[in-house]
């Protein structure tokens, strides 16, 4: 071999090798990421898989959805604000005895009146829902059910069982939603603890 083929054999191998070495790189940050976005939005991850298809598509539109939030400027609620939520919510549970309907119609309101003292756009379900996954992944599933079964009560296709279920659900995004929100400059480990 030649002095100019030896050279041109190693830098074969050295191109060869950094190409190797980048798609390497590449796969572990992909791992990286997937595994940061199934760590944050938990059963919303797999939620969105089913739905777009494929991780590649249910990566991005979950990206776009943290984007999109951290564009939003969320507002701490006020002890104001918090007693007369609360005393809102106390109000809805008493309704739920007389009228069950009522009460879960109102519990809806509800949550969207405080969605937008934390500064939410009030846009339709869907874009409530996914902005909610992005900081509230725990319990976004119940705003989804509660939605579920309020959707089927105007129906008239619902037993009181499963308006006690829905505002079950209510609650449990209501009781998020009322704590302090997360800084931004919080890890998400400790965001999503």
């Amino acid at each position: 071999m030649t002095n100019t083929a030896t050279v041109w054999t190693i830098v074969a191998l050295v191109a060869g090798a950094i190409v190797i070495l980048a798609a390497i790189a590449s796969r572990s940050r992909r791992r990286a990421r997937s595994a940061q976005l199934r760590q944050r939005f938990g059963p919303e991850y797999e939620r969105a898989i089913q739905e777009l298809g494929s991780p590649a598509r249910a990566e991005r539109e979950l990206a776009a959805r943290t984007r999109r939030v951290e564009h939003i400027r969320f507002r701490e609620l006020n002890n104001a604000d918090r007693v007369r939520f609360g005393s809102s919510w106390s109000s809805i549970q008493a309704q739920f005895v007389d009228d069950p309907t009522g009460a879960v119609i109102a519990a809806n309101e509800l949550i969207k009146e405080v969605m937008r003292a934390r500064g939410y756009p009030s846009g339709d379900f869907e874009h409530r829902v996914a902005d909610l996954s992005v900081d509230h992944a725990g319990v976004v599933q119940h705003y989804r059910a509660a939605r579920a079964l309020s959707e089927s009560s105007r129906n008239g296709q619902i037993q009181t069982e499963e308006l006690r279920q829905a505002v079950v659900h209510y609650r449990a995004l209501f009781a998020d939603l009322l704590q302090d929100a997360p800084s931004p400059a919080q890890p998400l480990q400790e965001r999503h603890a």
